[in-house]
């Protein structure tokens, strides 16, 4: 007997007791795109938001490190110097009128206080200015703050993951959004775009730059070297020459492994030159104009001997970066390095067919320069960097974005065969071991020992193994389309683990922002704040947070009138050595970063 179907009617009637006519529309092929855009929309505004702004999971870490406060400090005293340049001819940056008197007031409230950075009332010419800039934008908009001064970075990070996204979808569909979420959720990703700093500033346009450049070489249409050209005067502004050296050594690198020598012709594009450099001169000019020492504090000291020498102290191994690489891409590390291996076979294979076209007739990749060229943007700034005499992290985050693409890759080409078995178990290895270390992280901070308590590394040992064993189990009965939904859970529950319940230890072991409300408390009439022997972090947080430059005794001496001491704890022989013959009282003590709090009398 045939089965009849079931009448329109007898649908519409289904549908009202339910929402099916959802799922149905979810179903279409033409639905696809919006159901993925949601899906990354969703989980990276959690990953960079998440206890970051009040009115998602609360600001539950202040600034951390030295230049998170000081870079914040510079942004908010340019935008005090804008404004009060822009009240003093009562205008803005939109001009009233055409009239030149207007014009002229407009342009002197635009340079008003946004060509040299300034600290504490005096040029800081270590970095150009596009961090500064966007941060002076959203302290305008959202009030000065720690959260608003790391919404450049977070919103920058933002642009660069729907940009995978859509480059892929566009040019490599099928791995497009795990290659954006991979990029979005790997450690290095989330924690540089969740920092006030420049790292991501460079790296974001910067990578969308060379995403362009690609476009353009695998289309020939001339609108993407757009890209190239405008996003790279971006990344110029925000950290120096470096983005178009590692650019132009990236494209030759590309062109010679190809023999394509044409492809340096082609990318010279007058339009591209023009917006590039009307981007880039006015300010290097202006503030050159404005501070005859910019050229050598900047590109000679700050670029060429930070390069050279270890003049700023942050000397490293020839292979820090490979272990900064591991750890930044946790915990896609396996997976990211088993594509790294596959892509860079995959490019001699394509070497090798072009010497002996006949001996790889019929490559499934044939001629498809993708590979190698995310191959050479990955090896290229971490192998260049090795050689820096002053390495840092955030060096190399322009390498974390090609090796994520190529992973997202890997993972749709293998997804009819699986992932290997080893694989598999690593992976989910790795994820177990992201969540033992985290888990264990607070108590760490709490009590600064390496040897936890035996009810929290039962803790530690159980939750890592559950989280492990779910990983596996979705990966095996989803395959390699649960991927990237497995390996979410454990960064989205140690993303919670830390902020929402532990995000106030963070906040009191690494930041100064309880130290500086604890003051205001504590002595709410006292202006000055001296310091001795304190780190370069606490010593930059109390200065923003408490918005005035701190007093120190080294070299600073010790002010004759009554102000506040932020000394170490038990360190009561400096204490005699600079107050000698004057009276001070402890005031409270700081236990989680071993500090003091003095209350010094006049002399």
């Amino acid at each position: 007997m045939t089965e009849i179907p079931p009448s329109a009617d007898t649908g519409a009637q289904k549908d009202r007791g339910g929402l099916p006519w959802i799922r149905r529309f979810l179903a279409k092929p033409a639905a696809t795109a919006p159901k993925e855009f949601a899906v990354l929309f969703v989980v990276t505004m959690f990953l960079l938001l998440y206890g970051l702004v009040p009115l998602f999971g609360g600001d539950k870490l202040g600034l951390v490190g030295a230049d998170e406060p000081r870079y914040a400090q510079i942004a908010r005293e340019m935008l005090e110097a804008h404004s009060a340049a822009c009240h003093e001819v009562h205008a803005k940056i939109t001009p009233h009128s055409l009239h030149l008197a207007d014009l002229e007031a407009s342009y002197h409230c635009l340079v008003g206080g946004t060509v040299t950075p300034v600290l504490y009332g005096q040029p800081w010419l270590e970095k150009p200015a596009l961090y500064y800039w966007r941060a002076m934008s959203f302290f305008k908009e959202f009030g000065v703050s720690d959260w608003s001064a790391r919404l450049p970075s977070s919103s920058g990070a933002f642009f660069l993951f729907l940009l995978v996204f859509l480059h892929l979808r566009r040019f490599r569909p099928g791995g497009h959004l795990d290659a954006a979420l991979i990029t979005a959720s790997c450690v290095g990703m989330v924690s540089f775009a969740r920092g006030a700093s420049t790292d991501m500033q460079l790296a974001a346009p910067f990578c969308i730059g060379m995403l362009g450049w690609y476009a353009w070489y695998e289309t020939g249409k001339k609108f993407w070297l757009f890209d190239l050209y405008f996003f790279g005067a971006a990344a110029t502004l925000a950290k120096g020459p470096v983005a178009p050296f590692l650019a132009l050594a990236i494209i030759v690198l590309f062109a010679g492994l190809r023999k394509e020598w044409s492809v340096l012709r082609r990318t010279i594009w007058l339009p591209g030159l023009i917006l590039y450099f009307v981007m880039v001169l006015p300010w290097y000019i202006a503030v050159q104009k404005r501070n005859p020492t910019f050229y050598r504090s900047f590109f000679l000291e700050h670029n060429l001997e930070r390069f050279a020498t270890n003049r700023y102290q942050h000397h490293q191994p020839f292979w820090y970066y490979v272990a900064v690489l591991l750890i930044a891409l946790m915990p896609w590390t396996v997976l990211s390095m088993r594509a790294l291996v596959d892509a860079v076979q995959v490019s001699i294979a394509e070497w090798k067919a072009r010497r002996n076209p006949q001996r790889y007739l019929g490559h499934i990749r044939a001629g498809d320069a993708f590979p190698e060229f995310l191959v050479l943007w990955t090896l290229f700034p971490i192998l260049f960097f090795s050689f820096s005499g002053s390495k840092l992290p955030g060096y190399i985050l322009p390498s974390i974005p090609p090796l994520t693409i190529l992973t997202g890759d890997y993972l749709n080409r293998i997804r009819r065969t699986g992932l290997p078995r080893w694989l598999l178990c690593a992976h989910a290895g790795l994820c177990a071991l992201l969540v033992f270390v985290l888990v264990l992280a607070p108590q760490h901070m709490k009590y600064d020992t390496l040897v936890p308590p035996v009810r929290w590394l039962v803790i530690a040992v159980v939750s890592a193994a559950v989280m492990g064993g779910v990983v596996m189990l979705i990966i095996r009965r989803g395959g390699i389309a649960q991927v990237r939904n497995a390996t979410l859970l454990p960064i989205i529950a140690t993303l919670i683990f830390l902020l929402g319940f532990h995000g106030k230890e963070l906040d009191l072991s690494y930041s100064a922002r309880p130290l500086a409300r604890q003051i205001k408390e504590q002595a709410p009439g006292e202006s000055v704040l001296a310091t001795l022997k304190v780190r370069r972090d606490i010593d930059y947080g109390l200065a923003f947070y408490r918005n005035e430059r701190l007093v120190h005794y080294n070299p600073d001496g010790v002010p004759e009138g009554e102000h506040l001491l932020v000394a170490p704890a038990n360190d009561s022989a400096s204490l005699q050595t600079w107050l000698a013959g004057r009276v001070y009282e402890p005031l409270f003590l700081y236990d989680p970063q071993g500090l003091e709090v003095y209350r010094v009398y006049a002399k």
